[in-house]
């Protein structure tokens, strides 16, 4: 039997602290952080996608961020081959791969050798592109509710898949996807979904679209527009991205831009939470409000119960 490679994953809802928990982890366990966002891989697109910063890493390699102009097309499979070519090199260095993210299905991924062959198109992907995305995600919550639930509205080109994958076999994609996660682990690993009080949550989350105003989210989103991306385009349609070309094309105000972001990360912060608690016993929970100093307590504790649970069986 082979011997399983050791993996961290730090997960969580957005603004709950995974990126600066994995840093110290990164910096007690020698290891190398890897994000799994499906947004913070472009470059040009650091405000609104509260991209970790080089005087935040503290010096620790992190890998998956800026890899892609915002022109080019980002998917799953994409995230697994660039993953996967990432941790082949930490772990030749004899260094720990750190995943973090907060996108569950890229992780998933991974940590289970999801079977992600591109489909086929049948021609049924360019009748449903045609197709308004309000309609298309009404279709989505007649025919496969789990997959609505865990789907943003936005995310057109999920939608999609999901009654593309639906059409195709007659099974709802959320069906093929809950199979998928009873694949064994193809790692030894220590899932931590780090999460909080919802009020508070929902706190940082205001704080953090504020903050991002305040340091030129607008002029992001502006020089992005001059540079030639279009509001349908995958990078585009990220949160933060899509409202801001609505109030820089004069259909709503920056308050109601501001106001819309945050309202939706916040949902967006719930589907998260659907997700991950779907994993069941696989994940340690990391509950913030259990800790009198989450920053410096939540990363001792991970890497603590990492040594003794994980890397005694490396």
């Amino acid at each position: 039997m082979t011997e399983l490679k050791p993996l961290m994953i730090i997960a969580g809802p957005t603004a709950c602290g995974k990126s600066a928990a994995a840093v110290e982890c990164a910096l007690k366990l020698n290891g190398e952080v890897i994000s799994a966002d499906s947004m913070q891989v472009y470059r040009g697109m650091d405000i609104g996608t509260a991209k970790i910063t080089a005087e935040e890493m503290k010096g620790v390699p992190h890998h998956l961020l800026d890899v892609l102009d915002p022109s080019e097309d980002f998917n799953i499979k994409l995230f697994k081959d660039l993953c996967l070519e990432a941790m082949e090199g930490i772990y030749s260095r004899g260094h720990l791969p750190i995943i973090c993210g907060g996108t569950g299905f890229y992780i998933q991924s991974v940590l289970r050798n999801v079977d992600l062959e591109e489909a086929p198109d049948t021609g049924i992907r360019k009748e449903l592109e045609a197709e308004d995305p309000e309609k298309l995600f009404e279709m989505l919550k007649e025919i496969d509710p789990a997959s609505a639930e865990a789907i943003h509205p936005n995310n057109v080109k999920r939608v999609i898949r999901a009654i593309e994958f639906y059409r195709e076999t007659g099974r709802p994609i959320s069906e093929h996807n809950a199979e998928q996660r009873q694949n064994e682990y193809a790692y030894n690993a220590g899932y931590y979904v780090l999460c909080d009080d919802r009020a508070v949550m929902y706190e940082r989350i205001d704080r953090r679209v504020d903050k991002m105003a305040e340091n030129g989210l607008v002029e992001e989103v502006k020089a992005l527009k001059a540079a030639g991306m279009k509001r349908g385009s995958v990078a585009m349609q990220g949160l933060g991205y899509k409202e801001i070309f609505a109030y820089l094309d004069g259909e709503i105000s920056l308050d109601e831009a501001l106001y819309t972001i945050k309202r939706d990360s916040r949902h967006f912060a719930k589907r998260q939470l659907t997700w991950f608690k779907r994993e069941g016993e696989a994940v340690t929970w990391v509950d913030r409000t259990a800790f009198t100093d989450p920053e410096r307590e939540i990363p001792a504790f991970i890497c603590r119960d990492f040594e003794n649970r994980i890397m005694t069986k490396a």
